[in-house]
C-alpha cells in the first residue's frame, strides 16, 4: 500500500529538543490522518540535527467518502434554530433533511454525505498546520514575519505513493518554505542536492552523502567506535548514557577520535576533569583498568577526513582541553588558599530566594534543626553535624563552583579535606544534596544523613510557608525530589524521624505564626503520604494500603507506618483478612444507610443490656477483648501482632450476621445492633482506615 515520506529540513536542532520533536511530528500527522479517516499501518520518525522525518505505510490510494449524521431541533422550531442548523450543516433546505421521532417527538436530521479528497490534497492540508504549529519548547521567528521554528527552516520533502508532492508553505510576511522531492546531505561532506523516491530510497541516499539518519544506529556506532578506540589503549570509556544521547543529537556522521589530556592537569580532582570534558567539550572520559581516570579522552567529530585532518581536529580538541583545564587548575589552586571556614560570611550576599532569606539564613535553618534530627540518628556526632551544616553551602562561593556549578558539594568535600576537617564532616558537606533522583545513591553516614534531612526539611518548610508549592506538572524547584529525598533517607537508614515536630520547629523558623502551623504540618503531611505512595507503588506496594494507614492521621513516622502496611498486606492476603474486610463493607454500609434513613449518627456506647441473642453478646465481649489486646500490642509496635488479634473477631463476626436480624421491629434493640456494627468499624479502625482498601 501506499507510503507518505515527509521530511522538515532545517538549520541544526538543539540536541536536547530531537527526541521529543520526533514524537511530536509522528503524533501531529498520524493524529490528523485519523481525523480524516485515514488508516495505516505503521509510522516512524527520526532525527538529525538537522531534519526530522516521518514514514507512514499503509495509507489508502484516496480518502474514502465521509457520511456524516447530525441531529437538528425539533420539528416545528423557531425559524432561527432551523437556519442554524441548516447552516451548520451545510445544507441549503429541509428537503435536504430526514424526520425521525426520537421519544415522542419529531426531530430534523441532516445526513451530510462528503466526497473523499485526493489523498494529494489530504496530505498538504495535513501539512501546513503541522508546519505553522509545530510544538517547540523554544522557537525563532523570521525577522520579516510572525513565522516561527527552531531553527531556520530551509526545505521539505513531501512524497506520497512514491511521487512528489510540490509547492511551498508561505509565512505571513512573505515567507515561504518548498516542498518537493529534494533534500540534501551532510552539511560538509556532500554538497549536491538529493532527488528520493521512497523512504528506502531516501535512507539509503543520505547514507551515501554521510547521513545516518536513525538516531538509534548512530548512537550504537559512537558506543561501538568508543569501545574500539578505548579498547585499543587498553582502558575503558566511562558509562555516560546522557552525554551519548546529547553527542547523538550533535552529529550527523559519527567520527570517534582519541586525544591526550597534559599530565600537568592530572592533578586536578578526577570530578573536575570529568566534569570539564563533558560540560563544556561534549568528551567521553576514559578510565585505566583501576577505575583511575586516565590521561586521554575521545571526542566525536561530525566529519571523515584523511590522517593528517584527523591529526589536525585532534590536536585542536586538545588545545581547547588545555585553556579549559588552565582555568580549571587557576581556580583549584586559588580556591585552596581561603579556608573554607572563611567563605561562610560570603553566603550573607547570596540570596537562596527573595522571601526566603540568604544562603547563610537557610545555613543557620539547617543547624537549628539538627537539634532534633541528631538525637533520632544513631551514631551521629553533634559537633561534628553542626559543623558539617555551617560548611556544607561555603563552595558556592569558590571561583571552581562559579565555573562548574554541577560540582557544589564535591568541591567541599575537597576543599574541606584540604583544610584538615574530619572526614565525615568532608562527606557530609558532599553528600547532603543526595539523592539527587530515584536512581542516585543515598546517604548512609549518621553526619551525611543529618545534614540532607535538614537541608530537605528546611526547603520544603520554607516553601509551603511562602504558599509556593507544586502545582500539576509544574514543580520548579524540585520540591517533590526533596520529599522523595526525604523518604528515601529515612527509609533506607531506618530512621525513626518525626516529621511532624521537625517541620513544626521549621514552619516555625520560617515565621509562621502558631495559629497557621497545624494547617500546613497537616497539607505538609498529605504532599508526603502522596510521595510515599508514588515510591511504594514503584516498588510494587498497593497504594490503596498506604492511604488506608496514613488516613488514621496522627503519625508522622515513615518506618512506622511502613510497618503497618506491611503487616496489613500481609492481614490481608490471608482469608481472616479478607474475610474482616468484607464484614467491615457490610457492618458500614449497613450503619451509613440506616444513619441517612434516621438522620442521626449510630456511634453511641453499646448497651450491655440489651443484647438480646447470643451471638450478640459474643461479638460484643469479643469486641472488648480484642481491643484491650490490640492497644497493648499498638503501643509495643507489635503491628502483625495487632492485626492477628483481629482475626479472632472472624468467628464471632460471621456468627452474628448469620443469625442476628439488625433491623430488628424494637427500636431500642435495632439502634442497639447499629451500635454494634459501629463497634466493628472502630475496632477496625483503629489499625487502619479499611474503606479506602480497594479490590
Amino acid at each position: 500500500m501506499p507510503e507518505l515520506l515527509l521530511e522538515l529540513f532545517s538549520e541544526e536542532i538543539p540536541a536536547r529538543m530531537q527526541a521529543r520533536a520526533a514524537e511530536d511530528l509522528k503524533r501531529l500527522v498520524t493524529d490528523k490522518l485519523k481525523a480524516a479517516g485515514l488508516a495505516f499501518t505503521r509510522a516512524d520518525s527520526y532525527v538529525t540535527p538537522r531534519r526530522l522525518a516521518l514514514v507512514v505505510d499503509g495509507l489508502p490510494e484516496k480518502q474514502p467518502d465521509l457520511s456524516e449524521e447530525k441531529k437538528g431541533p425539533r420539528v416545528g422550531s423557531p425559524d432561527a434554530a432551523i437556519q442554524g442548523f441548516l447552516k451548520g450543516a451545510g445544507l441549503s433546505s429541509l428537503d435536504q433533511c430526514e424526520k425521525r421521532t426520537v421519544g415522542k417527538a419529531d426531530f430534523w436530521f441532516a445526513v451530510v454525505k462528503r466526497q473523499g479528497q485526493p489523498m494529494s490534497h489530504v496530505i498538504v492540508d495535513i501539512l501546513r498546520p503541522t508546519v505553522w504549529s509545530f510544538p517547540w519548547p523554544k522557537s525563532m521567528r523570521w525577522a520579516n514575519s510572525k513565522a516561527t521554528w527552531v531553527r531556520p527552516l530551509h526545505r521539505i520533502v513531501l512524497l506520497f505513493a512514491g511521487k512528489p508532492l510540490e509547492g511551498t508553505i508561505d509565512f505571513e510576511g512573505g515567507v515561504g518554505v518548498r516542498y518537493g522531492d529534494t533534500t540534501i546531505g551532510h552539511r560538509f561532506l556532500a554538497h549536491s542536492e538529493i532527488h528520493v523516491k521512497n523512504f528506502a530510497d531516501y535512507k539509503a541516499k543520505l547514507q551515501e552523502a554521510k547521513v545516518v539518519l536513525d538516531p538509534v544506529e548512530r548512537r550504537d556506532a559512537i558506543l561501538r567506535k568508543a569501545d574500539e578506540a578505548a579498547k585499543r589503549e587498553g582502558l575503558a570509556v566511562k558509562n555516560d548514557p546522557a552525554l551519548l544521547d546529547e553527542v547523538t543529537g550533535l552529529v550527523e556522521w559519527p567520527v570517534v577520535l582519541l586525544g591526550s589530556i597534559d599530565a600537568a592537569y592530572m592533578e586536578l580532582p578526577p570530578e573536575v576533569l570529568s566534569t570539564s570534558m563533558r560540560a563544556h567539550q561534549k568528551y567521553f572520559t576514559l578510565l585505566k583498568a583501576d577505575g583511575a581516570l586516565a590521561p586521554r579522552f575521545l571526542v566525536v567529530s561530525n566529519m571523515e577526513t584523511d590522517d593528517e585532518g584527523r591529526r589536525n581536529i585532534v590536536a585542536g580538541n586538545e588545545r581547547v582541553l588545555r585553556a579549559r583545564l588552565s582555568d580549571a587548575k587557576f581556580f583549584w589552586d586559588q580556591d585552596r588558599k581561603i579556608a573554607l571556614e572563611n567563605r561562610v560570611p560570603a553566603l550573607t550576599t547570596r540570596v537562596f530566594h527573595a522571601k526566603l532569606g540568604t544562603v547563610a539564613d537557610k545555613v543557620n535553618r539547617i543547624q537549628s534543626l539538627l537539634t532534633k534530627l541528631v538525637p533520632v540518628i544513631p551514631g551521629c556526632d553533634p559537633d561534628m553535624a553542626r559543623q558539617a551544616a555551617l560548611l556544607c553551602k561555603a563552595d558556592l562561593s569558590s571561583g571552581m563552583v562559579g565555573e562548574f556549578p554541577e560540582l557544589q558539594g564535591v568541591m567541599g568535600r575537597y576543599y574541606a579535606l584540604h583544610d584538615g576537617e574530619p572526614p565525615d564532616v568532608a562527606d557530609a558537606i558532599r553528600d547532603h544534596y543526595a539523592p539527587l533522583g530515584p536512581n542516585d545513591r543515598c546517604p548512609v553516614k549518621p553526619v551525611s544523613v543529618a545534614v540532607a534531612l535538614a537541608d530537605r526539611i528546611d526547603t520544603l518548610a520554607g516553601f509551603w510557608y511562602i504558599g509556593d508549592k507544586p502545582t500539576g506538572s509544574k514543580d520548579p524547584f524540585a520540591l517533590r525530589r526533596a520529599a522523595l529525598g526525604v523518604i528515601r533517607l529515612v527509609i533506607e537508614n531506618k530512621l525513626r524521624v518525626p516529621l511532624r515536630r521537625l517541620f513544626a520547629k521549621a514552619l516555625t523558623r520560617h515565621g509562621a505564626g502558631q495559629d497557621k502551623v497545624p494547617e500546613l504540618i497537616a497539607d505538609l503531611l498529605a504532599f508526603f503520604a502522596d510521595r510515599l505512595k508514588v515510591h511504594l507503588r514503584e516498588q510494587g506496594v498497593r497504594h490503596d494500603l498506604v492511604a488506608a494507614i496514613f488516613e488514621r492521621g496522627g503519625d508522622s513516622d515513615i518506618v512506622r507506618i511502613l510497618a503497618r502496611v506491611d503487616a496489613l498486606k500481609e492481614f490481608l492476603a490471608s482469608g481472616d483478612g479478607a474475610n474482616l474486610l468484607t464484614a467491615y463493607r457490610r457492618a458500614s454500609n449497613i450503619v451509613e444507610i440506616e444513619e441517612k434513613k434516621d438522620k442521626q449518627r449510630h456511634d453511641a456506647a453499646v448497651d450491655p443490656g440489651l443484647l438480646k441473642q447470643a451471638e450478640e453478646r459474643t461479638l460484643f465481649h469479643k469486641l472488648a477483648e480484642v481491643r484491650e489486646a490490640m492497644e497493648a500490642l499498638l503501643r509495643q509496635e507489635n503491628f502483625g501482632g495487632a492485626m492477628m488479634a483481629l482475626a479472632n473477631l472472624r468467628g464471632p463476626v460471621d456468627a452474628f450476621f448469620d443469625k442476628v436480624t439488625v433491623n430488628a421491629p424494637q427500636a431500642d434493640l435495632r439502634t442497639n445492633r447499629l451500635r454494634l456494627l459501629s463497634e466493628i468499624r472502630r475496632t477496625l479502625g483503629a489499625v487502619a482506615e479499611f474503606s479506602k482498601i480497594e479490590g
